[in-house]
């Protein structure tokens, strides 16, 4: 695990530049520090140790040292992959999981990426051809962007903080993004929050050589070939158990001691369960706060469900009591390692445990996230089929959505029904209405930003099945927000987050799921339930969904209320830069005080923005 960053197109006294990027890594790598340089091509890394925690120091090379990797991630399967190489002759020179990659390049060129199950972003340098390859994993867990260089070349960064520190990456803001934002709570890639740089895009590789750039897609190898859909609930049952079992086993892959997040809701106590027969003192960390409600989320603090499981399991347990002052407090830690925009509240919760993990000496800590969008885990999916079977009618208030709480259940679904796919998909879902940030927004900063439903446009052509709106999650909303969230937050404080349901082989199971084994008679992710019933107590086996609920609403009324003075202030960055409409504090008020919808995420995209603002000017 470590940050990443160089350029291709490096010119004398360049040196400096690639250090100021790598000092803005260390967070990602604090233990140690490796530069490569081959002609106009000059990186560098810093390494958090995980495996082979001595002699693991990158970069890493080939038998004949003229294939490079600079490299960020775990390579899961590359046991396997060095029994393979060793077979037929090939000697390793560390104990690194990412040293596979480049014997497999050797045999196989690009191809090689199609055998890597893990998560990565990396640089592979190929001194024969004279090319660079920058690559990132099926999921998307690791991230890597980029910037041509207005001379010709491109500067590349784990980190858009890093990248910046280079003086020919331009810092024009991208308003289509910053548009979006508040709709989301983050930008979807390969867009970022400046108009000049981009994401590599996840499952993909970008070759740079003197032709130019080509791209390239990464094969999922992984997984059943067949359809999961179409087996008797027995086998279907036994195959969701055996895929998430190999994945997490096949994630504890580690020199340096492992730890948990456990909410004692299902995902997380599975994730717990199958790692505590392999590490009998496995670390556990769980978030306890005020235990507040609102009408849509239910209660915020399950810590007493997580304790009780974790003496089950008779793991070494942490309760993390946090207040509302406590998250506050680390706003701009937030602000500052999120990287770009992001308003995924509950990334709080996952600052203060890698923090708390971090102190007790465990830099790795696995979490759950992805089996809601794998297997059907979110509430609407119950309404999906009931929405869409209801008689088509005329659209009526554009603003609803499963966000207004006030609107009695029924009638939010029959609104909904009425919508055409793409609206529907964001009402189901998300935050920021089209119009709502038209009041919030200036019009003339904004002219020409293009409606955010255009993410959607494919389900107004395929959008026929409630699997449409499924498949849509797993493929936008889980890596753009869980994902982000779950590297980010846990390497803000160098611990290396990992996810087993983002899995290759969990992922293509669930491609195959029909509906009815994700949600049957009201119940959400049956089929993953059935898998781990013999596992888990009764009682976490029929909670319902619950997910890490941050009482944002509430706060933003209380505790909070002085971060609007400052984010709608005169003189704040917002303001600075004539992003906000006149009035747009009235409208904010306003919005919070609806009594019948929850807007608190919605005005704290423009708090976390305007925070962003700030940072982002001392980027340099």
């Amino acid at each position: 695990m470590c940050g990443i960053c160089g350029m291709f197109g490096a010119r004398q006294g360049d040196d400096r530049i690639l250090q100021r990027m790598l000092d803005a890594l260390v967070h990602r790598g604090p233990d140690s520090q490796g530069v490569y340089r081959h002609g106009d091509y000059l990186a560098g890394m810093r390494r958090l140790s995980i495996n082979d925690v001595s002699g693991g120091g990158q970069p890493l090379y080939n038998r004949t040292g003229d294939v490079a990797l600079l490299y960020n991630g775990e390579i899961y399967n590359s046991p396997a992959l060095r029994h393979e190489l060793e077979g037929r002759g090939v000697r390793f020179a560390t104990r690194s999981d990412g040293e596979v990659l480049c014997h497999l390049y050797d045999e196989m060129g690009e191809a090689a990426f199609d055998r890597l199950d893990g998560m990565y972003a990396c640089a592979l340098w190929d001194a024969r051809q004279g090319r660079l390859i920058l690559a990132r994993d099926i999921p998307g867990e690791k991230p890597l962007y980029y910037a041509p260089l207005p001379g010709g070349g491109v500067v590349f960064a784990s980190e858009i903080k890093s990248l910046v520190r280079h003086p020919e990456v331009g810092r024009e803001l991208n308003m289509q993004a910053l548009w979006d934002f508040p709709t989301f709570l983050w930008i979807p890639e390969p867009e970022t929050a400046l108009r000049g740089v981009r994401a590599v895009e996840r499952g993909s590789m970008i070759i740079f050589d003197a032709r130019g750039e080509t791209r390239r897609t990464i094969k999922n190898t992984f997984g059943p070939d067949l359809c999961i859909g179409d087996l008797p609930d027995h086998e279907a049952v036994a195959l969701t158990r055996a895929t998430v079992e190999e994945a997490i086993r096949s994630r504890l892959l580690s020199d340096v001691p492992v730890g948990s997040f456990l909410s004692g809701g299902l995902d997380s106590s599975i994730i717990c369960s199958v790692a505590a027969r392999t590490i009998p003192d496995l670390a556990t960390f769980t978030i306890g706060f005020e235990d507040l409600a609102d009408p849509y989320h239910g209660r915020a603090d399950e810590s007493a469900q997580a304790l009780a499981l974790a003496r089950r399991l008779g793991t070494n347990h942490t309760t993390i009591r946090v207040t509302a002052g406590d998250f506050r407090e680390s706003l701009l830690d937030f602000c500052r390692f999120s990287d770009q925009p992001f308003g995924v509240s509950s990334g709080l919760g996952v600052l203060a445990v890698a923090k708390a993990a971090r102190e007790r000496g465990v830099k790795v800590l696995l979490t759950g996230d992805g089996a809601d969008e794998a297997f059907g885990g979110y509430s609407w999916y119950c309404h999906l089929a009931e929405a869409m079977a209801a008689a088509p009618r005329a659209p009526g208030e554009q603003d609803v959505s499963f966000q207004n709480f006030g609107i009695p259940l029924g009638e939010r679904i029959a609104t909904l029904a009425g919508f055409a796919p793409p609206l529907r998909a964001w009402a189901w879902h998300y935050y920021a209405s089209e119009a709502e940030k038209a009041r919030l927004f200036s019009r003339e900063r904004m002219d020409g930003t293009l409606s955010s439903l255009r993410f959607f446009d494919t389900l107004a052509r395929d959008g026929l099945r409630p699997e449409d709106f499924v498949r849509q999650d797993r493929d936008f909303y889980f890596p753009y927000e869980m994902l982000r969230k779950a590297d980010r937050l846990t390497m803000a404080h160098s611990v290396e987050g990992r996810v087993p349901f983002a899995a290759p082989a969990v992922q293509k199971l669930a491609s195959g799921l029909h509906m009815n084994q994700m949600v049957r008679d009201d119940t959400l992710k049956w089929v993953l339930r059935r898998a781990f019933a013999d596992l888990l107590p009764e009682e976490v086996v029929q909670r319902p969904k619950h997910g890490f609920n941050v009482p944002i609403d509430a706060w933003l009324q209380g505790d909070w209320r002085d971060l609007l003075d400052s984010t709608f202030a005169p003189g704040s960055a917002l303001n600075r830069h004539g992003l906000l409409a006149p009035g747009a504090r009235a409208e904010a008020d306003a919005m919070l005080a609806s009594p019948t919808r929850l807007n608190g995420h919605t005005v704290f995209c423009y708090i976390m923005l305007n925070l962003w603002l700030e940072e982002f000017s001392t980027w340099n």
